[in-house]
């Protein structure tokens, strides 16, 4: 009976750990790394937004919460490549070994993966805390944050296909230049002088950004999906209709603010709060754009 009993606990734990629930954990883990990694690409960018007169100053301020992001992307990588490596060794979380995770890291595409997150993470929060901001930092910071972005191309639903992967990092950069530079704005731009700078910049960045995220979402589907009817007739396809839909009223939602926001705060006829508005709620489609995307990387 104890044996009986033992073989039991085990089977159902191992059926937790690769069950629906594990799942949903993955995405949420993934979703948290991948919208820290977001921000932390957009505070290292948003100097370039700034005039040569002001872009020190906005440096200056955006170190602080790069470091904050980076911290954040760091924590969510260990995290991530932990639940990984615990569930593919079938075991719990606080049951995996070090060589087993050091295996796990350096033997699979997913811990490779995540092993270049988590150096991306650190390199950039250490250069945001201890290397004086400058032009080299801003360019060098923005290029580990993208590197560490595009290694999730190195697994996922596309990994398969040189041409697939090469269509969803491109994909992901993008997405993630929009996204990121946006919550930046939202976390170091205070006073509508500052909006009317920097708000006609991100707005071509932007179209640029949702040109290019399109043209890639587009070629990496037809790539995955054999038909159409698999867009309702699977899982994968439900979730990618679901983000094409987010998608779809976030370029809705960004085209309403540049006919109507760019002018006004171009104009200085836009408050700071108002503009502050207007990017939460274009934010927090993003955000669920962001889960969305996480939630299709787990299941492909």
């Amino acid at each position: 009976m104890a044996v009986r009993s033992r073989r039991r606990r085990t089977h159902r734990r191992r059926s937790l750990v690769g069950g629906p629930a594990s799942t949903v954990t993955g995405a949420l883990i993934r979703a948290l790394a991948d919208g820290a990694a977001i921000v932390t690409l957009g505070l290292a960018a948003v100097p370039l937004l700034e005039s040569d007169r002001y872009r020190a100053e906005l440096s200056r301020r955006a170190a602080g919460p790069l470091a904050l992001a980076a911290a954040i992307w760091l924590l969510a990588e260990i995290v991530r490549l932990t639940v990984e490596a615990a569930q593919t060794a079938g075991v719990g979380f606080w049951q995996i070994g070090v060589r087993t995770l050091t295996d796990f890291g350096l033997h699979t595409a997913s811990g490779r993966s995540g092993l270049v997150g988590i150096v991306a993470a650190l390199v950039v929060g250490v250069v945001s805390i201890l290397v004086p901001r400058g032009a080299t930092t801003t360019s060098a910071s923005v290029g580990v944050a993208a590197v560490g972005m595009a290694a999730r191309t190195l697994t996922g639903h596309l990994s398969e296909s040189p041409i697939g992967g090469m269509a969803v990092a491109v994909h992901a950069l993008a997405a993630a230049v929009w996204c990121g530079v946006l919550a930046a704005l939202v976390l170091t731009v205070t006073h509508r002088g500052q909006w009317a700078r920097v708000l006609p910049r991100f707005s071509q960045l932007s179209l640029s950004c949702v040109g290019v995220l399109l043209i890639a979402g587009v070629a990496g589907a037809a790539i995955k999906l054999n038909s159409p009817a698999e867009l309702w007739g699977t899982g994968y396809g439900r979730l990618l209709a679901a983000k094409v839909a987010v998608t779809v009223i976030l370029m809705v939602l960004a085209w309403r603010n540049r006919s109507q926001w760019l002018p006004a705060a171009r104009a200085h006829r836009s408050s700071a709060a108002l503009s502050q508005h207007r990017s939460l709620v274009e934010l927090g489609m993003m955000a669920v754009a962001v889960t969305l995307a996480a939630a299709l990387a787990v299941t492909g």
